[in-house]
This record gives structure tokens, C-alpha cells and sequence, in this order.
């Protein structure tokens, strides 16, 4: 499962830069960009509408309490974004195809206007997410398909609170709140690992503000339950990234590569069934393994992670978060080169995909 941004712009205009081969992604695209524009309503009318489901109700209440905390507590935006509702009829807002060759981590990349070049490509359509991959595969590559809760249209547009997450517990709801809000902050094109790790710092010193004021003891000992298993399966996937990397790095035949990228694979299982156990049989990264694992699951393990203990870093450094926000965007400045270097002064060198590769945080409990 993925948890990545998808920028959408209007059809007309992308099948302009992009040409007619790309004419009917686009369009998908501008449709289903419009569609939630369109079922969106303000949360104010939702909440004085008769039929709103009470349940709903209460939701909506929270989120606007979380979303007044982000601008008063944590400095995001206070702009349209998360004041209006949609209503899905899916279980995700869309579905991101991951892909890379049979023996290699690093992932295919697909450049668009304004967002750069990323290693996704989202639908709005299971269905034609799934028929994008089978071209794909057909081509020898390897695979993921993984639904996401939602996205971030960069503060370009305002972005509503979906059916797909409004039902997240009180802290991982404010996490995903935080965690888009941030991308309105700061965002540069085509470096997946420098937005996400600094929307990842962003969420989890705000989760801990949120629940520090708001939390009881029960959900803060639930939120540390949930932090450790996300990290213990972390460890787990990275574990495993690692033993395919030296793989395909090595001199040995095609065929014995093969061989051993599928006992890898069987290991990686084998050890999630372990983890789970440890866990006392908790089953919310099942979903991760729903489709046969490929490189593309692991591709990009670390894409939140690798630079966050440097974002970590430059927020203590900075106390608040406005300063740390005017901190990060002189590293945004920066070339590629520099940011890393930067960011490595202030944390532990990052856990680099041995191959180079960028992409989404796995799929599991309130991964989006």
C-alpha cells in the first residue's frame, strides 16, 4: 500500500505538455480531480443537515478541531483546505501502480507538470490502475498496486476530508491532517525523500502536541503500541531490502538471481508471520502481502524515513515550528546534492536505496 502524493492539473493543458499517448491518463485524471470537487460540501452543512449520520457527525467535529490546531499549534496553512466532505462510494480516493525491472530496486519514474518526477502512477479506477500494471508486467517488470486514503494537491487547490480516512482514530486522523498540510508548506519537485521526511516530522511532533493536550491515557498508549509495530515492520522490510540490493548487485547468473530473490521473498513472509505473532496476531499489514510480493513493494522502503531523523534534528535545533518551517525551505533552495549533504550534518546518513530509488511508505495500519 502507498502512501504518496499524486498531482493532478486539468486535461486539456497536460495532454497539451504531454501529447496524445497520454491524453486518456490525463483525462481519468482531470475527471477524477473533478469529482471530488464536485461531491465535496462544506463540513458546515454536513453538520446542520438532519440526515447526517450522528457518527459522521462527530467526525467532522473533530476534524475541525484538529484542523484549527494545525494553524494555531503547528503554523500550517489556514487556507480552504480540509473544510469541506466527500463522500467515496470506494474504499481509497485512488490506486498507485509502483513498478521496476525484474532484477532491480530502482523504481520507474514517471514525470508530470508541477509535482516532477515520481516513482507512481495513480488512478482513480482499481480497474485501470490494475490493467496499467498487467501492461507492465507483460514487459517483464515487476508490480505493485496499492491503495491510497488521500493526497495533496499542494495547496493549489482545496483539498477536502474524504470518506476514505475520516474514520481513523483521533491521532491518526490529525496525522494525516498534519502530514498533507505540511506538503502545502514546503514541496520540491522530484525529491520524494526531502517532502516526505519533512511531512513526516511535521506529523509525528504534532500527533504528540495533539495527544499531550487532547489525548487520554488510552490513546496515547495505543498511538506508542501502533508507532512500535510501524517501526518493527519497517526494520522488517529494510532488513530484506537490503538482502535483495546486494543481490542484484552481485556478478552471479540471471538464474541464481532469480532463485534467490524468491527465497528472499518467502523469508520476508516467513518473518512477517513472526512479527504478527509478536504482536499478539495483530493483522493490519496483512493487507501489504494481498498481492504476490515484488521488488516494487520494497523499491522505495525508507522514502519517509531515510532523511527524518535530520528533520528531527533541525526542529529541536529551531524550538518552533515556524522557524523550523523558514529552516527547511533555505535547504529546499538548495541543489540535490547540497540538501542531502545538509541533511546528513544533522542527522545519520540516510537508509539510501542501494540503487538510488524513491517512492511510498508501505501499506499497513493508517499508512497513507
Amino acid at each position: 500500500m502507498l502512501r504518496a502524493r499524486f498531482w493532478l492539473v486539468p486535461a486539456c493543458a497536460a495532454a497539451m505538455l504531454a501529447g496524445c499517448a497520454q491524453f486518456k491518463y490525463y483525462m481519468q485524471a482531470a475527471q477524477g480531480q473533478y469529482a471530488l470537487w464536485s461531491d465535496a460540501r462544506p463540513i458546515e452543512d454536513w453538520l446542520g443537515d438532519p440526515t447526517t449520520d450522528p457518527q459522521l457527525k462527530a467526525r467532522l467535529e473533530k476534524a475541525m478541531l484538529i484542523r484549527k490546531f494545525a494553524v494555531k499549534e503547528l503554523g500550517l496553512p489556514d487556507n480552504a483546505s480540509y473544510k469541506n466532505y466527500a463522500a467515496l462510494s470506494r474504499p481509497f480516493v485512488l490506486w498507485n501502480v509502483v513498478a521496476t525491472p525484474e532484477l532491480s530496486l530502482r523504481p520507474i519514474q514517471w514525470c508530470f507538470p508541477i509535482a516532477g518526477c515520481v516513482s507512481y502512477r495513480g488512478y482513480y479506477s482499481k480497474e485501470d490502475a490494475m490493467a496499467y500494471a498487467d501492461e507492465l508486467r507483460k514487459e517483464r517488470n515487476d508490480v505493485q498496486v496499492g491503495g491510497v486514503p488521500a493526497y495533496s494537491t499542494l495547496g493549489w487547490f482545496s483539498d477536502p476530508l474524504l470518506s476514505t480516512f475520516i474514520n481513523y482514530s483521533d491521532a491518526e486522523l490529525a496525522r494525516m491532517v498534519f502530514h498533507e498540510l505540511a506538503h502545502q508548506v514546503v514541496y520540491v519537485q522530484g525529491d520524494s525523500q526531502f517532502n516526505e521526511g519533512f511531512a513526516t516530522a511535521v506529523e509525528e511532533a504534532g500527533v504528540a502536541r495533539w495527544l499531550e493536550l487532547y489525548g487520554t491515557d488510552p490513546m496515547r498508549e495505543a498511538y506508542t503500541r501502533y508507532n512500535a509495530r510501524r517501526q518493527d515492520f519497517l526494520a522488517l522490510l529494510v532488513r530484506h531490502r537490503k538482502m535483495l540490493a546486494d543481490l542484484y548487485a552481485g556478478k552471479t547468473s540471471t538464474r541464481h538471481k532469480r532463485a534467490e530473490k524468491a527465497r528472499i521473498f518467502a523469508h520476508l513472509k516467513s518473518d512477517y508471520a513472526r512479527l504478527k505473532e509478536s504482536w499478539g496476531g495483530y493483522a493490519g499489514y496483512d493487507r501489504w502481502f494481498a498481492e504476490p510480493l515484488t521488488n516494487a513493494h520494497l523499491s522505495a522502503v525508507g522514502t519517509y524515513h531515510d532523511f527524518l531523523p535530520a528533520f528531527r534534528a533541525l526542529l529541536k535545533q529551531e524550538r518552533t515550528f515556524v522557524r523550523f518551517y523558514g529552516a527547511v525551505q533555505k535547504i529546499a533552495t538548495l541543489d540535490v546534492g547540497q540538501r542531502r549533504q545538509q541533511l546528513e550534518l544533522l542527522g545519520r546518513p540516510p537508509l539510501l536505496n542501494a540503487e538510488g530509488g524513491k517512492g511510498a511508505q508501505p501499506n499497513g495500519e493508517g499508512a497513507h
